[in-house]
């Protein structure tokens, strides 16, 4: 790139976040007077708990919570995290071992360069979340995708790993419950895959946001405590978005080593400082508190996943398997790519997202944004109204190819 240019090549690499783009399209349509239907974002319907608003309310009115805190997070809050780790996963951490930051895609960029240099390589299953291989990449790292298809649940196994891993591997990206796929592995696989990354020497950083929102009776298992074997080399991605319908609050955390969070909060001293500290003191009364407000969200969650699946798979050339976790449903709709749609042959997931979306008014993100072509995500963490409308124009107009 020549010298004179605007935009360094290392940020003008960087794609846009798609699933944010999606949303933003239509919440403009929607602003516009469209009946938009968005599928897009993961972003739950409900509204923040009251006690956890409350406890904002309080601490606005606090002067000391209108001067800086500490970089990594009020003492008071990583102590909370610490015991709410320990009772939701087992897993025994000092609060030295935490670091609040900007909601959990500041934890995912820290993480990433906090471990990584040029040239490192990261294991990477996908379908992956959209922010992880450009916040690999701009860490220096190189991601290396690993395909799971819905022949295998969306779920990665041991001779994949083995076979994509090279004396550059030096971390192994872990997410389960998944976005986008919304696929969980069982407590034995998780063991499997945590026990062979130990056995290769490797870093392992795992994203835990949606621990809390499995279905069918599946368990959440981490593995930090699934496999003791990886010691200290395991990071933890968390934060109280989608659990607490928290996601404008953006409060997360990173829990690793005591080396690890002491680098990465030094790099966080030099990006934003501490978490606004209104934001920390809900999140407190969030982690504190009970799991009553996510167990009345799961109820709704799992009618609107059924919903959803049940929907989709009506519609001939989609085949979408149930989710597990999360709250999205990851078609696969490889059988409509090619047919004629309104006069249109979509040849990608993307091109078919877009149509759907001029011609509809449905938003959905296509497969693209998550690895190959020929899969959509749809999030089910909206209003059922507004689902079965969105579905039904769907199964109307994809109904019509051929």
């Amino acid at each position: 790139m020549p010298a004179n240019a605007r935009i360094s090549q290392r940020i003008a690499s960087i794609a846009e976040s798609a699933t944010l783009a999606v949303d933003a399209k239509a919440k403009a349509l929607k602003a516009a007077g469209r009946p938009v239907i968005g599928f897009g974002a993961g972003e739950p319907d409900f509204p923040t708990p009251d006690y956890v608003v409350e406890a904002a309310v309080k601490a606005a009115r606090e002067p000391r919570f209108h001067r800086y805190s500490p970089a990594g997070g009020l003492p008071e809050l990583k102590q909370a995290i610490a015991e709410k780790t320990m009772r939701d996963s087992g897993y025994q951490i000092d609060p030295a071992q935490v670091l609040v930051t900007n909601g959990g895609k500041q934890a995912v960029y820290e993480s990433f360069a906090t471990l990584l240099d040029p040239g490192d390589e990261v294991l990477v299953p996908t379908p992956y979340w959209t922010t992880y291989p450009e916040a690999i990449r701009l860490a220096g790292g190189v991601p290396v995708e690993i395909f799971a298809g819905p022949e295998q649940g969306y779920l990665v196994n041991i001779d994949q790993l083995e076979a994509a891993v090279t004396e550059n591997t030096k971390v192994l990206l872990f997410v389960s419950p998944s976005n986008p796929t919304g696929a969980v592995y069982s407590p034995e696989q998780v063991a499997e895959i945590g026990r062979w990354a130990a056995s290769k020497g490797l870093w392992v950083i795992t994203d835990e946001i949606y621990e809390h929102l499995t279905y069918d009776g599946v368990p959440f298992t981490s593995i930090a405590t699934a496999a003791p074997e990886l010691g200290d080399k395991v990071v933890i991605l968390n934060g109280v978005a989608k659990t607490y319908a928290m996601t404008g609050w953006r409060v997360g955390w990173m829990i690793g080593p005591k080396d690890v969070i002491k680098a990465a909060t030094n790099m966080q001293s030099h990006a934003t400082s501490n978490v606004a500290n209104v934001s920390q003191m809900a999140a407190l009364a969030a982690v504190s508190g009970p799991l009553t407000a996510v167990d009345e969200m799961k109820v709704a969650f799992d009618r609107r996943r059924k919903a959803m699946v049940d929907g989709l798979n009506a519609i001939e050339g989609i085949e979408c398997p149930t989710p597990k976790g999360a709250f999205y449903a990851y078609a696969d709709v490889r059988g409509l790519l090619g047919k004629e749609i309104d006069g249109v042959r979509p040849s990608t997931s993307a091109e078919l997202a877009s149509l759907v979306l001029d011609k509809v008014e449905v938003a959905i993100v296509p497969g693209e944004a998550f690895g190959p072509s020929g899969f959509v995500r749809l999030s089910y963490a909206l209003g059922d109204e507004d689902l079965a409308t969105g579905i039904g124009r769907l199964q109307d107009f994809l109904g019509t190819a051929k």
